[in-house]
């Protein structure tokens, strides 16, 4: 027996396994992590994809939005956004001129103290800092409206600056392809009737992760913020992380090209291939704020489902602190009960939140979900997950029903990362 150990919230759980039974641990490949962030910072602001430099860019006195991530998101915002604030505090920006919009899309509303956490305690003292409430309509500006029929309403306070700066991180996503770029302004500072109607292209069979060719939510975005960057300056500065949230690479430039490149740089870092599938995966969110809900931890679900048999189970672990994460959610699955009425139900009208309740309960077609969680008992069973239980041992004698008492496991340790890719 073998003890292994996973990332649970802010700690960790502990369990063992017969190590022979276990077919592979998901991991990234090794890829050394930065060493110095700050002069990888400017070195890619300074050597940029698809535009020229950043001191021929920004020009004294130009005023400058920077677009940071949402908690729910790991962007380490607070290592490089000093380091970029002072940098154009030195190209003759000053403070006075510069703000930060933190891209909510449809989530709650960050505290203060959110943000100080965020973007670090200096830069938040320094600049002023706004949320994207979607459920504002006079904070929105229209843009117009794409071929899909969605109308693009964009956050005015990143509507009036000399230049944008996306920032964030990039992930995989299972219905938009990626994380990162063009997604801090759609969904991440539109309104939300624009993120309703973009992601109810998600039911679509060709919207899926690591898919941007054809995925209609992904063209739909590009188009929205297309109508919205004509004739503007719009600056990606976007990272990938290790599973240990360490900086691997760091890509800057323009919004499109940029993102491209480093969407090549996601897939080598993040694609793991496996000879075949388990009986039983054990994943873990990788903690904290991956598993600050059910809203998250859906996620880790859809990579998990890719290195599950048929019928088989994933053991996911996550706290969930902050338990759905969507009223709405809870709703749906309270009132519709089985995946297919809420499928139906969401084709019929599509509603942010509900959706969430349809990515998760259709991929209880798939496996058998096992939650190792602090979630309520009974909202986990309103949500069609087969247990939910305090501990890895616990889950894995709930398993046995499903599979008998001789399976296969595949571990994966960092499961809002790693996308197992089945040999074909």
């Amino acid at each position: 027996m073998k003890d292994y150990e996973f990332h649970y919230g802010h700690g960790t759980k502990s369990f063992q396994l017969d190590e022979e039974k276990v077919l592979k641990v998901i991991e990234m490949p090794k890829v050394e992590p930065l060493t110095d962030i700050s002069q990888a910072v400017l070195d890619a602001v300074y050597h940029p994809i698809g535009q020229p430099p950043i001191d021929e860019v920004i020009k004294p006195g130009d005023t400058v939005t920077f677009i940071c991530n949402d908690p729910t998101r790991v962007a380490n915002s607070f290592d490089f956004m000093p380091v970029l604030v002072n940098e154009l505090n030195r190209l003759g920006v000053p403070d006075a001129n510069m703000q930060i919009v933190f891209s909510l899309g449809t989530h709650r509303l960050m505290t203060q103290q959110e943000m100080e956490e965020g973007v670090g305690k200096e830069i938040a003292g320094r600049l002023k800092m706004f949320n994207s409430d979607c459920n504002v309509p006079e904070d929105f500006e229209y843009f117009g409206t794409t071929s899909r029929f969605t109308p693009v309403l964009i956050n005015k306070h990143i509507c009036h600056s000399d230049h944008v700066i996306l920032t964030g991180t990039i992930v995989h996503h299972y219905f938009s392809g990626y994380g990162g770029g063009r997604k801090a302004v759609l969904p991440g500072c539109a309104a939300m009737e624009t993120v309703r109607k973009n992601h109810s292209f998600m039911m679509d069979p060709n919207a899926g992760l690591g898919r941007t060719e054809g995925n209609p939510v992904y063209e739909d975005q590009m188009e929205g913020v297309a109508l919205w960057a004509k004739g503007r300056s719009v600056i990606l500065f976007n990272a990938i992380l290790d599973a240990e949230h360490r900086f691997l690479r760091i890509f800057a430039g323009d919004y499109i090209k940029a993102h491209q490149e480093a969407c090549k740089f996601v897939d080598e870092v993040y694609g793991v291939p496996i000879a075949k599938q388990a009986d039983i995966t054990i994943a873990s969110c990788g903690g904290y704020p991956k598993d600050i809900n059910v809203y998250q931890m859906q996620k880790t679900m859809d990579n998990a489902v890719l290195a599950t048999r048929q019928g088989g189970v994933v053991i996911l672990l996550a706290e969930c602190e902050e338990g759905s994460g969507s009223k709405v959610l809870e709703d749906a699955c309270r009132e519709l009960k089985t995946a297919d009425a809420i499928e139906a139900k969401l084709k019929e009208r599509f509603v942010i939140g509900a959706n969430k309740a349809y990515a998760v309960t259709r991929l209880t077609k798939k496996a058998h979900f096992i939650l190792v969680t602090g979630l309520d008992r009974q909202l986990a069973k309103d949500m069609l997950f087969d247990g939910a239980v305090d501990t890895v041992a616990e889950a894995l004698e709930l398993a046995r029903q499903y599979v008998g008492d001789d399976p296969s496991y595949i571990l994966m340790p960092t499961g809002s990362l790693t996308v197992p890719l089945l040999a074909e």
